[in-house]
Protein backbone atom coordinates (compact mmCIF):
# COMPACT_ATOMS: atom_id res chain seq x y z
CA UNK A 1 0.00 0.00 0.00
CA UNK A 2 2.93 2.52 0.93
CA UNK A 3 4.19 2.05 -2.94
CA UNK A 4 0.90 3.10 -4.04
CA UNK A 5 0.67 6.31 -2.05
CA UNK A 6 4.02 6.60 -3.47
CA UNK A 7 3.01 6.71 -6.70
CA UNK A 8 0.06 8.33 -6.36
CA UNK A 9 2.19 11.13 -5.04
CA UNK A 10 4.56 11.23 -8.19
CA UNK A 11 1.72 11.81 -9.88
CA UNK A 12 0.27 14.13 -8.16
CA UNK A 13 3.62 15.93 -8.69
CA UNK A 14 4.08 15.75 -12.01
CA UNK A 15 0.81 17.11 -12.61
CA UNK A 16 1.62 20.10 -10.29
CA UNK A 17 5.19 21.04 -12.05
CA UNK A 18 6.66 22.66 -9.18
CA UNK A 19 9.82 20.38 -9.10
CA UNK A 20 11.21 17.74 -6.48
CA UNK A 21 8.89 17.94 -3.72
CA UNK A 22 11.77 17.74 -0.78
CA UNK A 23 12.13 21.35 -1.91
CA UNK A 24 8.56 22.42 -1.60
CA UNK A 25 8.15 24.80 1.32
CA UNK A 26 5.23 25.16 3.74
CA UNK A 27 4.04 27.79 1.58
CA UNK A 28 3.71 25.04 -1.36
CA UNK A 29 1.84 23.28 0.91
CA UNK A 30 -0.74 26.26 1.83
CA UNK A 31 -1.34 26.42 -2.03
CA UNK A 32 -1.49 22.75 -2.73
CA UNK A 33 -4.33 22.95 0.13
CA UNK A 34 -6.44 25.32 -2.06
CA UNK A 35 -6.16 23.64 -5.27
CA UNK A 36 -7.18 20.61 -4.09
CA UNK A 37 -9.96 22.30 -2.08
CA UNK A 38 -11.42 23.16 -5.17
CA UNK A 39 -11.51 20.61 -7.47
CA UNK A 40 -12.58 17.96 -4.20
CA UNK A 41 -14.56 20.38 -2.22
CA UNK A 42 -12.82 18.45 0.36
CA UNK A 43 -10.13 20.33 2.56
CA UNK A 44 -7.20 18.36 3.10
CA UNK A 45 -4.76 21.03 5.94
CA UNK A 46 -1.75 21.63 5.10
CA UNK A 47 -0.45 19.92 7.98
CA UNK A 48 -1.71 17.00 6.59
CA UNK A 49 -0.34 17.15 3.24
CA UNK A 50 3.47 17.69 4.57
CA UNK A 51 3.21 14.54 6.77
CA UNK A 52 1.87 12.23 3.78
CA UNK A 53 4.96 13.68 1.55
CA UNK A 54 7.18 12.61 4.37
CA UNK A 55 7.74 16.49 5.60
CA UNK A 56 6.78 15.27 9.21
CA UNK A 57 7.40 12.11 11.04
CA UNK A 58 4.18 10.96 11.06
CA UNK A 59 3.91 6.45 11.32
CA UNK A 60 0.24 6.12 10.44
CA UNK A 61 -1.57 5.67 6.90
CA UNK A 62 -3.45 8.27 5.36
CA UNK A 63 -7.44 7.71 6.19
CA UNK A 64 -9.42 6.48 3.39
CA UNK A 65 -11.27 10.14 3.00
CA UNK A 66 -7.85 11.17 2.69
CA UNK A 67 -6.84 8.68 -0.05
CA UNK A 68 -10.09 9.40 -2.03
CA UNK A 69 -9.30 13.14 -1.96
CA UNK A 70 -5.96 12.82 -3.72
CA UNK A 71 -7.30 10.30 -5.79
CA UNK A 72 -10.12 12.37 -7.16
CA UNK A 73 -7.19 14.92 -7.24
CA UNK A 74 -4.97 13.21 -9.23
CA UNK A 75 -7.82 12.58 -11.87
CA UNK A 76 -9.45 8.97 -10.74
CA UNK A 77 -12.87 8.63 -9.07
CA UNK A 78 -11.51 7.21 -5.84
CA UNK A 79 -8.26 5.55 -4.11
CA UNK A 80 -10.04 2.37 -5.24
CA UNK A 81 -10.26 3.13 -9.04
CA UNK A 82 -6.73 4.57 -8.54
CA UNK A 83 -5.34 0.89 -7.24
CA UNK A 84 -7.14 -0.91 -9.85
CA UNK A 85 -5.48 1.22 -12.71
CA UNK A 86 -2.25 0.66 -10.89
CA UNK A 87 -2.43 -3.06 -10.45
CA UNK A 88 -3.74 -3.21 -14.15
CA UNK A 89 -0.35 -1.28 -15.46
CA UNK A 90 1.92 -3.53 -13.16
CA UNK A 91 0.11 -6.57 -14.28
CA UNK A 92 0.26 -5.59 -18.05
CA UNK A 93 4.38 -4.55 -17.37
CA UNK A 94 4.73 -8.20 -15.68
CA UNK A 95 3.59 -9.74 -18.31
CA UNK A 96 5.11 -7.92 -21.14
CA UNK A 97 8.67 -9.01 -19.18
CA UNK A 98 8.07 -12.64 -19.10
CA UNK A 99 6.56 -14.68 -21.65
CA UNK A 100 5.48 -18.18 -21.40
CA UNK A 101 7.19 -21.17 -23.62
CA UNK A 102 10.06 -21.97 -24.70
CA UNK A 103 8.70 -21.63 -28.43
CA UNK A 104 8.68 -17.75 -27.75
CA UNK A 105 12.30 -17.45 -27.26
CA UNK A 106 12.93 -15.19 -30.20
CA UNK A 107 10.28 -12.87 -28.97
CA UNK A 108 11.96 -12.91 -25.74
CA UNK A 109 14.95 -11.35 -26.57
CA UNK A 110 13.22 -8.74 -28.76
CA UNK A 111 11.08 -7.86 -25.83
CA UNK A 112 14.15 -8.21 -23.91
CA UNK A 113 16.15 -5.63 -26.17
CA UNK A 114 13.21 -3.37 -26.06
CA UNK A 115 13.26 -3.70 -22.32
CA UNK A 116 16.83 -2.94 -21.75
CA UNK A 117 16.89 0.01 -23.99
CA UNK A 118 13.84 1.71 -22.50
CA UNK A 119 15.37 1.09 -19.09
CA UNK A 120 18.71 2.97 -20.57
CA UNK A 121 16.60 5.49 -21.98
CA UNK A 122 15.06 6.17 -18.86
CA UNK A 123 17.87 6.20 -17.22
CA UNK A 124 19.10 8.74 -19.32
CA UNK A 125 16.57 10.65 -19.12
CA UNK A 126 16.67 10.97 -15.31
CA UNK A 127 20.41 11.40 -15.29
CA UNK A 128 19.13 14.73 -17.79
CA UNK A 129 16.23 15.37 -15.77
CA UNK A 130 18.17 15.71 -12.35
CA UNK A 131 21.39 17.65 -14.37
CA UNK A 132 19.06 19.92 -16.14
CA UNK A 133 17.51 21.16 -12.62
CA UNK A 134 20.94 20.87 -10.69
CA UNK A 135 22.04 23.67 -13.79
CA UNK A 136 19.16 25.80 -13.48
CA UNK A 137 20.20 28.83 -11.18
CA UNK A 138 17.94 31.99 -10.50
CA UNK A 139 20.57 34.21 -10.85
CA UNK A 140 20.61 33.14 -14.81
CA UNK A 141 17.08 35.05 -15.26
CA UNK A 142 15.23 37.84 -15.35
CA UNK A 143 11.38 38.33 -14.39
CA UNK A 144 9.19 41.31 -13.93
CA UNK A 145 6.06 42.73 -14.86
CA UNK A 146 4.52 46.01 -15.95
CA UNK A 147 0.54 47.05 -15.62
CA UNK A 148 -0.29 49.14 -18.92
CA UNK A 149 -3.35 50.82 -16.93
CA UNK A 150 -4.71 51.07 -13.96
CA UNK A 151 -8.47 49.79 -13.99
CA UNK A 152 -9.91 46.83 -15.45
CA UNK A 153 -9.73 45.15 -18.03
CA UNK A 154 -5.88 44.98 -17.87
CA UNK A 155 -3.52 43.98 -20.13
CA UNK A 156 0.31 42.98 -18.40
CA UNK A 157 3.45 42.81 -19.98
CA UNK A 158 5.56 40.30 -18.71
CA UNK A 159 9.39 40.70 -19.36
CA UNK A 160 11.71 37.71 -19.09
CA UNK A 161 15.14 36.36 -19.69
CA UNK A 162 15.21 32.55 -19.89
CA UNK A 163 18.30 32.50 -22.64
CA UNK A 164 20.09 30.52 -20.24
CA UNK A 165 17.84 27.57 -19.67
CA UNK A 166 19.07 23.94 -20.82
CA UNK A 167 15.83 22.95 -21.63
CA UNK A 168 12.58 24.50 -23.93
CA UNK A 169 10.08 23.92 -20.93
CA UNK A 170 9.78 27.73 -19.89
CA UNK A 171 6.62 28.53 -18.69
CA UNK A 172 5.06 31.93 -17.26
CA UNK A 173 2.61 31.30 -14.61
CA UNK A 174 0.09 34.52 -14.05
CA UNK A 175 -1.09 33.55 -10.57
CA UNK A 176 -0.37 30.60 -7.41
CA UNK A 177 -2.69 28.49 -9.56
CA UNK A 178 -0.62 25.91 -11.80
CA UNK A 179 -3.22 25.98 -14.20
CA UNK A 180 -2.76 29.81 -15.85
CA UNK A 181 0.91 28.42 -17.13
CA UNK A 182 1.83 28.83 -20.54
CA UNK A 183 4.47 27.75 -22.30
CA UNK A 184 6.53 30.38 -23.58
CA UNK A 185 9.58 30.80 -25.97
CA UNK A 186 12.98 30.96 -23.91
CA UNK A 187 14.56 32.81 -26.93
CA UNK A 188 11.65 35.43 -26.59
CA UNK A 189 12.01 38.25 -24.14
CA UNK A 190 8.10 39.22 -23.49
CA UNK A 191 4.72 38.00 -22.92
CA UNK A 192 1.29 39.86 -22.59
CA UNK A 193 -2.03 38.62 -20.72
CA UNK A 194 -5.15 40.03 -20.02
CA UNK A 195 -6.68 40.22 -16.60
CA UNK A 196 -10.52 40.28 -16.53
CA UNK A 197 -10.98 41.26 -13.16
CA UNK A 198 -8.37 42.63 -10.20
CA UNK A 199 -6.75 40.76 -7.60
CA UNK A 200 -3.08 40.47 -5.81
CA UNK A 201 -1.50 37.51 -8.28
CA UNK A 202 1.88 35.78 -7.71
CA UNK A 203 3.46 35.46 -10.98
CA UNK A 204 6.23 33.01 -11.74
CA UNK A 205 8.68 32.40 -14.27
CA UNK A 206 8.95 28.25 -14.14
CA UNK A 207 11.99 26.97 -15.75
CA UNK A 208 12.36 22.45 -16.58
CA UNK A 209 9.95 22.17 -13.44
CA UNK A 210 11.14 24.75 -11.12
CA UNK A 211 10.31 28.13 -10.33
CA UNK A 212 13.31 30.26 -10.73
CA UNK A 213 11.70 33.60 -10.32
CA UNK A 214 8.52 35.29 -8.88
CA UNK A 215 6.94 38.17 -7.87
CA UNK A 216 3.82 40.16 -6.51
CA UNK A 217 1.73 41.50 -9.05
CA UNK A 218 -1.54 43.67 -7.94
CA UNK A 219 -4.41 44.41 -10.70
CA UNK A 220 -6.24 47.39 -8.87
CA UNK A 221 -9.26 49.33 -9.43
CA UNK A 222 -10.13 53.08 -10.51
CA UNK A 223 -12.43 53.12 -7.40
CA UNK A 224 -15.40 51.11 -7.43
CA UNK A 225 -15.71 48.49 -9.99
CA UNK A 226 -18.77 46.61 -10.82
CA UNK A 227 -19.26 43.43 -12.97
CA UNK A 228 -21.73 40.60 -13.91
CA UNK A 229 -19.73 37.48 -13.77
CA UNK A 230 -19.61 35.92 -17.52
CA UNK A 231 -16.92 34.34 -19.71
CA UNK A 232 -14.43 34.81 -20.92
CA UNK A 233 -15.41 38.52 -20.22
CA UNK A 234 -17.81 40.04 -17.56
CA UNK A 235 -20.42 42.62 -18.54
CA UNK A 236 -18.78 45.61 -16.42
CA UNK A 237 -20.89 47.67 -14.91
CA UNK A 238 -21.20 52.35 -15.16
CA UNK A 239 -20.15 53.37 -11.74
CA UNK A 240 -23.18 55.61 -12.15
CA UNK A 241 -25.62 52.71 -12.02
CA UNK A 242 -24.30 51.20 -8.88
CA UNK A 243 -22.22 53.78 -6.68
CA UNK A 244 -24.79 55.77 -4.97
CA UNK A 245 -23.93 58.27 -1.60
CA UNK A 246 -25.49 56.23 0.61
CA UNK A 247 -25.39 52.70 -1.02
CA UNK A 248 -23.78 50.42 -3.32
CA UNK A 249 -26.41 48.57 -5.13
CA UNK A 250 -27.50 47.31 -8.75
CA UNK A 251 -30.84 46.14 -10.15
CA UNK A 252 -29.77 43.28 -12.36
CA UNK A 253 -32.87 43.16 -14.37
CA UNK A 254 -32.62 44.78 -17.31
CA UNK A 255 -29.22 43.57 -18.18
CA UNK A 256 -30.41 39.91 -17.89
CA UNK A 257 -33.07 40.45 -19.67
CA UNK A 258 -31.52 41.70 -22.21
CA UNK A 259 -28.55 39.47 -22.93
CA UNK A 260 -29.83 36.04 -24.06
CA UNK A 261 -26.61 34.47 -22.47
CA UNK A 262 -27.41 35.25 -19.42
CA UNK A 263 -31.13 34.00 -19.25
CA UNK A 264 -29.96 30.26 -18.43
CA UNK A 265 -28.06 31.09 -15.01
CA UNK A 266 -28.66 33.13 -12.02
CA UNK A 267 -26.15 36.08 -12.56
CA UNK A 268 -23.50 36.70 -9.99
CA UNK A 269 -23.38 40.66 -9.65
CA UNK A 270 -19.56 41.57 -7.90
CA UNK A 271 -18.31 45.16 -6.79
CA UNK A 272 -14.19 45.36 -5.74
CA UNK A 273 -12.23 47.72 -4.64
CA UNK A 274 -8.51 47.19 -4.92
CA UNK A 275 -5.21 48.90 -4.22
CA UNK A 276 -6.94 52.69 -3.30
CA UNK A 277 -5.70 52.61 0.10
CA UNK A 278 -2.49 51.77 1.80
CA UNK A 279 -2.38 48.05 2.69
CA UNK A 280 -3.55 47.49 6.19
CA UNK A 281 -1.50 44.45 8.27
CA UNK A 282 -4.10 41.88 9.87
CA UNK A 283 -2.41 42.09 13.44
CA UNK A 284 -4.70 45.58 15.04
CA UNK A 285 -7.28 45.50 11.78
CA UNK A 286 -10.95 45.49 11.93
CA UNK A 287 -13.36 45.34 9.49
CA UNK A 288 -17.25 45.39 9.14
CA UNK A 289 -20.30 46.47 6.43
CA UNK A 290 -23.49 45.76 6.09
CA UNK A 291 -25.07 43.84 3.18
CA UNK A 292 -28.20 42.22 1.87
CA UNK A 293 -29.32 40.13 -0.79
CA UNK A 294 -31.62 41.33 -2.78
CA UNK A 295 -32.50 38.32 -5.27
CA UNK A 296 -33.71 34.75 -4.86
CA UNK A 297 -35.59 33.91 -7.90
CA UNK A 298 -35.94 30.82 -8.70
CA UNK A 299 -32.92 28.64 -8.62
CA UNK A 300 -31.19 31.56 -6.35
CA UNK A 301 -32.66 30.45 -3.64
CA UNK A 302 -29.88 29.98 -1.58
CA UNK A 303 -28.90 33.79 -2.04
CA UNK A 304 -25.43 33.24 -1.93
CA UNK A 305 -23.12 36.44 -0.63
CA UNK A 306 -19.28 36.35 -0.34
CA UNK A 307 -17.60 39.23 1.63
CA UNK A 308 -13.89 39.18 0.47
CA UNK A 309 -10.66 41.08 1.68
CA UNK A 310 -8.30 40.97 -0.58
CA UNK A 311 -4.55 40.37 0.71
CA UNK A 312 -1.12 39.71 -0.54
CA UNK A 313 -1.36 36.43 0.40
CA UNK A 314 -4.31 34.12 0.56
CA UNK A 315 -7.63 36.01 1.03
CA UNK A 316 -10.32 36.20 3.68
CA UNK A 317 -14.08 34.93 2.41
CA UNK A 318 -16.81 35.07 4.52
CA UNK A 319 -19.73 33.39 2.68
CA UNK A 320 -23.57 34.19 3.46
CA UNK A 321 -26.77 32.08 2.23
CA UNK A 322 -30.05 31.24 3.77
CA UNK A 323 -30.63 29.28 6.39
CA UNK A 324 -31.07 25.88 4.01
CA UNK A 325 -27.94 26.20 2.33
CA UNK A 326 -25.06 26.11 4.91
CA UNK A 327 -23.89 23.11 3.89
CA UNK A 328 -23.00 24.44 0.81
CA UNK A 329 -20.86 27.09 2.46
CA UNK A 330 -17.13 27.41 2.27
CA UNK A 331 -14.69 30.19 4.32
CA UNK A 332 -11.60 31.07 3.91
CA UNK A 333 -9.37 32.47 6.69
CA UNK A 334 -6.28 33.46 4.60
CA UNK A 335 -4.40 30.01 4.93
CA UNK A 336 -7.26 28.03 6.08
CA UNK A 337 -9.80 26.76 4.24
CA UNK A 338 -13.12 25.51 6.11
CA UNK A 339 -16.14 23.71 4.40
CA UNK A 340 -19.92 23.78 5.50
CA UNK A 341 -19.97 19.92 5.04
CA UNK A 342 -17.73 19.18 7.80
CA UNK A 343 -17.42 22.29 9.95
CA UNK A 344 -20.66 23.91 11.64
CA UNK A 345 -21.19 27.33 9.61
CA UNK A 346 -24.75 27.35 10.66
CA UNK A 347 -24.14 31.16 12.35
CA UNK A 348 -23.79 32.01 8.75
CA UNK A 349 -27.01 31.03 7.87
CA UNK A 350 -29.24 34.45 7.24
CA UNK A 351 -32.66 36.07 6.73
CA UNK A 352 -32.08 38.64 3.78
CA UNK A 353 -35.22 40.47 4.55
CA UNK A 354 -32.97 43.20 6.50
CA UNK A 355 -29.64 44.91 6.72
CA UNK A 356 -27.16 41.97 7.87
CA UNK A 357 -23.83 43.28 9.71
CA UNK A 358 -20.74 41.38 8.89
CA UNK A 359 -17.30 41.89 10.97
CA UNK A 360 -14.19 40.29 11.62
CA UNK A 361 -10.89 41.39 13.68
CA UNK A 362 -7.73 40.46 14.85
CA UNK A 363 -7.76 38.91 18.87
CA UNK A 364 -5.18 37.80 20.04
CA UNK A 365 -3.52 34.67 18.07
CA UNK A 366 -6.90 34.29 16.54
CA UNK A 367 -9.02 36.16 13.69
CA UNK A 368 -12.55 36.20 14.80
CA UNK A 369 -15.78 36.59 12.50
CA UNK A 370 -18.99 38.13 14.17
CA UNK A 371 -22.55 37.92 12.07
CA UNK A 372 -24.93 40.72 13.84
CA UNK A 373 -22.21 41.00 16.59
CA UNK A 374 -22.89 37.28 17.44
CA UNK A 375 -19.27 35.34 16.97
CA UNK A 376 -19.66 32.98 14.06
CA UNK A 377 -16.50 31.87 13.86
CA UNK A 378 -12.60 31.91 14.68
CA UNK A 379 -9.36 31.14 13.34
CA UNK A 380 -5.75 30.98 13.94
CA UNK A 381 -3.60 34.08 12.52
CA UNK A 382 -1.00 33.76 9.95
CA UNK A 383 2.45 32.81 11.54
CA UNK A 384 3.98 35.44 8.59
CA UNK A 385 2.93 39.08 7.80
CA UNK A 386 -0.04 39.70 5.68
CA UNK A 387 -1.55 43.17 4.55
CA UNK A 388 -5.16 44.07 3.33
CA UNK A 389 -4.67 45.60 -0.24
CA UNK A 390 -8.47 45.49 -1.03
CA UNK A 391 -12.23 43.94 -0.85
CA UNK A 392 -14.89 41.86 -2.75
CA UNK A 393 -18.68 41.42 -2.59
CA UNK A 394 -20.20 38.84 -4.58
CA UNK A 395 -23.81 38.18 -4.48
CA UNK A 396 -25.96 35.42 -6.37
CA UNK A 397 -28.21 37.64 -8.12
CA UNK A 398 -27.80 41.20 -6.71
CA UNK A 399 -27.22 42.71 -3.50
CA UNK A 400 -26.48 45.62 -1.56
CA UNK A 401 -23.42 47.37 0.37
CA UNK A 402 -23.28 50.03 2.89
CA UNK A 403 -20.90 51.05 5.74
CA UNK A 404 -18.12 49.78 5.40
CA UNK A 405 -15.50 50.29 7.62
CA UNK A 406 -11.71 49.30 7.63
CA UNK A 407 -9.40 49.98 10.71
CA UNK A 408 -5.76 49.22 12.10
CA UNK A 409 -5.74 49.61 15.43
CA UNK A 410 -8.71 51.70 16.22
CA UNK A 411 -7.48 54.07 13.52
CA UNK A 412 -9.69 54.08 10.18
CA UNK A 413 -7.96 53.21 6.95
CA UNK A 414 -10.89 53.26 4.65
CA UNK A 415 -14.40 53.93 4.90
CA UNK A 416 -17.22 54.36 2.21
CA UNK A 417 -21.16 54.60 1.90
Amino acid sequence: MISDIGKLLQIIENQLGWGDAATWQSKDFEILNQLIFEKTKVSLSASTLRRIWGRVEYNHLPSATTLDTLSQFAGFENWRAFLKTNSERHKAAKTANHPVGKSNFTSYLKISAVILATVLVGIFVSFWITRTRADISPDNYVFTSQRLAKGIPNSVIFNYDASSSPTDSVYIQQSWDPRTKTLVGKGMHQFTSVYYEPGFYQAKLVVGGKVVKQHKLMIPTKGWLGLIENKPVPFYLKPADFVFKDVMQYNVGPIWAKNTGLQSQVPVTKYYNVGNFMPVPLTGFSFSTLVKNEYSEGSAACQFVHVSLITDGFPIIIPLSAKGCVSELNMISVNWIISGKTTDLSAFGIDFSDWVLVSCKNTGNKIQYFINNKLAYEAPMPSYEVKIVGMGFSFQGTGAVKKIELKSNAKMEFNAF
